[in-house]
This record gives structure tokens, sequence and C-alpha cells, in this order.
């Protein structure tokens, strides 16, 4: 066991200055990981990023020890994949609590926002007695499934009046992250799924928290970190890419999107509906 930890640290440090600059990136994935140490009373945070590139692969990136809400780790990680070639990407997607933000607008300012309509929607409803959650719920899902930003729109609108008098930590909680909320809208209908929210961390490295809290958490902070890298460097390899993968080509192209349609093909909808 002692062998199999030193091949994976060492595995861990050489795959940290491997070379990025062979791929372009176009979407991110960020997220803290929590792994339970045994007798700590604390957990160890691993910050991951899961990228895809224009073929639509998907690639782990960084899976460093950190503090999920600290700009300085997230700047860290960041200043890591820059360093080696990776270029800034057409669009982040996490969880609004993060220090993530702040070092994305530092060092990829160009690349756009998109917060994780999951994690907001469980923050909301939290702050809704359980009585309310349920309509409200569905009121959540009427903003992020609209076909279109403008009916998005509305019904965030709708969510806004109904709740706002009763509850207004909550419709608070929701209005500071519009815009971010909203991002998904100028991507391709195809790729919303999953650029809409952070499942594709929570999917890949969920077995392996599990995994970790049935053999009651990780002997060191080394062993936690070793032992959710290994995994997950394999596990990309089999990780499906991308539904509608062509459209990244796109993307990385420049060409603009309206309501997940190409721009000029949205305007020609409208005139042959005019």
């Amino acid at each position: 066991m002692s062998r199999l930890k030193r091949r994976w640290s060492e595995a861990h440090t050489n795959w940290r200055q491997t070379p990025l600059g062979d791929r372009t990136l176009v979407y991110v994935w960020a997220d803290g990981v929590y792994n339970r140490l045994r007798g700590e009373s604390g957990k160890l945070c691993v910050l991951v990023v899961i990228g895809i590139d224009d073929c639509g692969r998907k690639h782990l990136l960084a899976v460093d020890p950190g503090l999920r809400g600290s700009s300085q780790s997230w700047r860290e990680v960041l200043t890591n994949l820059t360093s080696r070639g990776m270029n800034a990407p057409q669009l982040a997607i996490g969880d609004g609590a993060m220090g993530f933000w702040i070092a994305v607008s530092e060092l990829w300012p160009e690349t756009r926002h998109q917060r994780c309509w999951m994690r907001k929607s469980g923050n909301v409803l939290n702050r809704l007695p359980k009585s309310s959650q349920s309509n409200a719920k569905k009121a959540l899902d009427d903003i992020w499934q609209a076909e279109t930003r403008r009916q998005a729109d509305r019904a965030f609108d709708t969510f806004v009046s109904v709740y706002e008098a009763r509850f207004p930590d909550a419709v608070e909680c929701l209005v500071k992250d519009r815009k971010p909320l909203m991002t998904f809208y100028d991507f391709a209908v195809e790729h919303w799924k999953s650029i809409s929210t952070t499942n594709p961390i929570e999917s890949t490295f969920g077995t392996l928290w599990h995994r970790t809290c049935r053999a009651e958490g990780c002997q060191s902070r080394e062993s936690a970190l070793h032992m959710l890298f290994k995994p997950g460097s394999v596990a990309q390899f089999r990780l499906r890419r991308l539904r509608g993968f062509t459209r990244l080509a796109e993307f990385v192209a420049g060409v603009p999107f309206k309501d997940g349609i190409r721009a000029d093909q949205k305007e020609e909808e409208t005139r042959a509906a005019a």
C-alpha cells in the first residue's frame, strides 16, 4: 500500500506539470469536493476542474487541495493551468459561493460565467418553509427550463412577484445572480443540460466520495487527495463526449448563438414567422 500511494503521489506531481497547449478548452466546470479525514474533525477540500475541448472530449484538469471559498486557492489553481499552456475557455460553470469567480475574472477576463442552477435552486429553497418548497421548485424549474431567454425572464419576474413580499431572503438569493444564471441561453441548446449545472464534477466524484466515506475516511490529507486524483484521472478516458460536440468548433470560430440557435438561423426563423 505504501508503494502504491507513493506511485500515485508521483503520478499526481507529474500530471500537474503536463502541458495543456495541445488542446483548445471551450467549457470548464469547477467545484470543491470534500473528503472526511479519519481521526480529524475537519474535512479536506479538493478543488476540481474538468474541461471540454473543441472535439467534445472531457479532461480532468485540476485536483488540488485548497479552500473552496478562497480566491487565493483558486487563483493558484488557475495560474498553474495557465502556466501549462491552457487557453481561457469560452464559459466557466460553478457554484456562486466560490472564490473561483474572482480568480476567473482576474486570469480569464474574457471567459463568461454560468452559475449552477441545481445549487442555486437548493439555496433558494432552503430559505423557504417546507410547505412552500414544492410550488417554488416548480417555479424555479420554469425559469431555467424555458425554451427562450424571454420566456425565462418572464418566469423569473413571476417568481419574484409571487415570493418577494413573504420571503425576501429567498428572492434576494436568486436575484443577485440573475445575469450569470442566464448565460447558457447564448450557447447551443444541445449543451444546455450540461452547462447549466456542475453535474459533470458531481457525477464523476460523487461515487469516489461515497466510497471513502464507507471506508471511514482517509488517514491523511495526502491519501485523500490521491484517492480522488487517481481514479478520477482514469475515469476521464471513459467519459462520453458532450452531446452536440460538433457545435463547439463554431464557438471557437466566434459564431454567436441566441436562445440556443445560431444567430443567423434565428434571424431567418424570425423573418419566416413574420
